[in-house]
C-alpha cells in the first residue's frame, strides 16, 4: 500500500501511518525508518510529490538514486556520477555514504512508486 494512503494531504504520511496505529516505529530499523522519513522530506520539504516524478519519464529517479548509491565507491571515479546524475549540477548535494544510501533508497521507492501508479491507470510506468 502507498503511503499515499495514509492520512490527510497535507500531513506527512510517515506521521499519519504512526498515529493511525497502522506502523510501530519500534518494528522498523532505523535504516528503515530514516528513508521513510527521507523519502517524506522528499515529498514534503521539496515539493517532490507524485505529479512532480510522474513527468520522469527516462530513469531520471533511478539514475539519481545510482548517484547516490555509488558516490563513495572506490572504483567509481566521480566522471562516472556525471555521466549517469539525471539533472543540474545544482541538485547533487552529496552527503557521507549513510546518507547518501538513505538518499538513493528513498529515490528508488519514488521510482517503484510511480510505477505502481501507472500499472494502476494501464500503462507501464516504463518508456517503451
Amino acid at each position: 500500500m502507498s503511503y499515499e494512503a495514509f492520512g490527510e494531504p497535507d500531513d506527512s504520511p510517515y506521521e499519519a501511518a504512526i498515529e493511525a496505529g497502522w506502523i510501530d516505529p519500534d518494528d522498523l530499523s532505523k535504516a528503515m525508518s530514516d528513508v521513510m522519513a527521507e523519502r517524506d522530506r522528499q515529498e514534503n520539504v521539496e515539493g517532490f510529490t507524485a505529479d512532480h516524478d510522474d513527468q520522469y519519464d527516462d530513469g531520471q529517479l533511478e539514475r539519481a538514486a545510482a548517484s547516490y548509491a555509488l558516490f563513495d565507491c572506490r572504483r567509481v571515479g566521480h566522471w562516472f556520477i556525471n555521466d549517469i546524475w539525471a539533472w543540474s549540477s545544482k541538485w547533487w548535494k552529496p552527503r557521507s555514504h549513510r546518507e547518501n544510501l538513505v538518499r538513493a533508497a528513498a529515490l528508488l521507492i519514488a521510482a517503484i512508486e510511480k510505477i505502481d501508479r501507472a500499472s494502476s491507470t494501464g500503462h507501464s510506468g516504463v518508456k517503451p
